[in-house]
């Protein structure tokens, strides 16, 4: 990987020497006529796009991560050291740690003493729960178990399409699962994913799998969940929701959508879950 450019000094702006012929040209020519019913000369001031830069650190931070994308550094795998990293992209360690450290805050890394630092994965406590938001009013949160109704691939209806910024029609694997906790049955889950992205996803390799769905898809897909954006509301359960539930038609249930995305911010699955509430809540952590 080639060296980043340790100056941005010298870098002309867009458009400034337009700005500067035109200044000077002004008034060069003589007026043809001195007429008060002639228009004035224009004095609109045309903005000049300026240059944007972002801090070092950030740069560093934006390399970290593309080799993460890249898979130089797979799920589990521990990267380079400040030191290294230092010298790899020839700024100081400083810069590396506040770089690492914005990676840690969003769950990318993970600092482990005496160690080094990680690539997470969703296998990790630190990181397995962090999109299941639905903690029991008892005991400590935990993975319900999952009982997958089908998986199939089709074709992209509109809607999902334009949440997965794809073409309708595009190939999409759908699944539907409800999972229990406890025995109860909690969550009922509609799941729309990137057919492109889940080559091989059958019901059965669901089944088998054992632990979070996220960490199936990072172990054998290579597509790992790096944030999420949900949509959150009260609704009634239809007689669907409710025969799979195991509730009354018209029992309240929370409705949660989520968009998914990986790395480029690409979004790659889309999720629609109706939760009984009864025993748990739903949290959600702000800072």
């Amino acid at each position: 990987m080639s060296s980043l450019p340790t100056s941005l000094t010298g870098a002309a702006l867009p458009g400034a020497q337009d700005s500067a012929a035109a200044t000077s040209g002004a008034g060069a020519q003589p007026s043809s006529s001195s007429s008060s019913s002639q228009q004035p000369p224009s004095t609109a001031v045309h903005a000049v796009p300026s240059p944007t830069f972002s801090p070092l650190y950030q740069q560093i931070k934006a390399l970290i991560t593309r080799s993460l994308q890249s898979g130089e550094w797979k799920p589990g795998d521990m990267i380079p050291s400040e030191m290294e990293l230092a010298s790899r992209y020839k700024v100081s360690q400083g810069t590396v740690r506040k770089a690492i450290d914005e990676l840690a805050a969003e769950n990318l890394v993970a600092r482990r003493q005496g160690k080094g630092t990680f690539v997470t994965t969703h296998h990790e406590d630190v990181v397995k729960f962090r999109f299941l938001r639905l903690v029991p009013d008892e005991g400590e949160p935990h993975y319900g178990a999952s009982h997958v109704l089908e998986c199939k691939r089709l074709r992209a209806p509109a809607e999902i399409a334009r949440l997965l910024d794809i073409r309708t029609g595009d190939s999409v694997v759908q699944i539907r699962r409800v999972l229990t906790f406890s025995g109860e049955s909690t969550v009922l889950d509609e799941i729309w994913l990137l057919g492109a992205n889940f080559k091989g996803l059958t019901a059965e390799k669901l089944t088998e799998w054992k632990g979070p769905m996220y960490a199936l898809f990072e172990a054998e897909f290579g597509t790992r969940m790096i944030r999420a954006s949900e949509k959150i509301r009260a609704v009634a359960a239809d007689e669907t929701a409710a025969a799979l539930l195991s509730v009354p038609v018209g029992s309240p249930l929370l409705s949660v959508e989520r968009v998914s995305y990986t790395y480029g911010d690409r979004p790659v699955e889309v999720r629609r879950g109706l939760y009984v509430t009864t025993r748990h809540y739903y949290q959600n952590d702000l800072s």
